[in-house]
This record gives structure tokens, sequence and C-alpha cells, in this order.
């Protein structure tokens, strides 16, 4: 049981340019799908951020890609929480999601509706970094939705977008 709880698990802080760069690679597949009809990309989609949610970067394709080759090529890592950053991989996960539900019965209209949105808010994170998801996810917090201890580096804006410093 250990040794599953090692596996699983989202990490408390996320480099900020890895998130981008994964959010950079939604929008080329979400963009592609789009373009060619491929609506079945959404499937692969949603592997990859169910992937993401349980393990963070460990498993999934894009967030090696991210962490280990893109966000080391854009400079110091930028430090930021990572409890909100896996509540927008949840949410992603439920339009991509969605999006293979619907075209699965028949509602390939809806798969694009669902696709389109997940295009325009993974383009905010990846273009500007403004994460929608992290931005609900704060106001959740302040509602009471989500209990406070559950990000401490999000109610203490101190240890939010710290830049890491090489050793």
């Amino acid at each position: 049981m250990a040794a599953m709880r090692s596996l699983i698990g989202f990490p408390a802080v996320v480099n900020e340019k890895a998130a981008r760069a994964v959010a950079g690679q939604v929008v080329v597949v979400t963009a592609l799908a789009l373009a060619t009809g491929w609506l079945w990309l959404s499937a692969v989609l949603a592997v990859g951020f169910a992937l993401r949610v349980a393990s963070g970067p460990r498993f999934d394709p894009f967030g090696q890609l991210a962490t280990k080759v893109l966000a080391p090529r854009l400079g110091a890592p930028v430090v930021v929480a990572g409890p909100p950053k896996r509540f927008a991989q949840g949410v992603g996960f439920v339009f991509t999601a969605g999006a293979t539900a619907a075209l699965a019965l028949g509602a390939p209209v809806v798969a694009v509706g669902l696709l389109a949105v997940l295009l325009v808010f993974a383009s905010l994170e990846a273009v500007v970094g403004f994460c929608a998801g992290c931005f609900v996810f704060g106001y959740l917090m302040r509602w009471g939705v989500v209990p406070e201890e559950t990000c401490a580096a999000c109610n203490d804006i101190s240890l939010r977008r710290r830049e890491v410093q090489p050793a």
C-alpha cells in the first residue's frame, strides 16, 4: 500500500514554466483535433489529464516532456502551489472526458464545443500565464468549499510565484 501511495500524488509545488509547457502541448493537440476533425484525440487528452491529476508529471508524456525538456530551456524554475494546478488538471479532465463521451454518444457538436472551451483556457495558461482553474480554486478556498489547509501557499502571497535560485 505504501508503494502505491508513493506512485500516486500530486507535487505540493510545481514549476510554473512546466505547467505552461504542458498547457502549450494541450493547445497543439486540441487545435489539431479541431482542425482535422480527429475528435478521438479528446480521449488521448483525457488520459493525459487523468495521469497528471493522479501523479503530476510522473507518468504523463506531456508532463515528462515539459519538466525534462521544455521547462529547463525556459530558464530558472518559478515555483507555484500544486493544489490549484491539480484542480485545473481535474477541470481539463472533465472537459476532455465530456468531449470523449459526447463523441461516443454521437454528439460531435458538443465534443467540438467542449474542446473549443479547453483550447481557449489552455491558450490563456500557455501564452499569458492565466490559469482559469487556479483562479476558480482561489474562489473556492475563499468561499470555504476548499479547506484552507489544502493549500498553505495559496493563502500566503509570499509563497507564491517564487523564483528558485539555482544551487
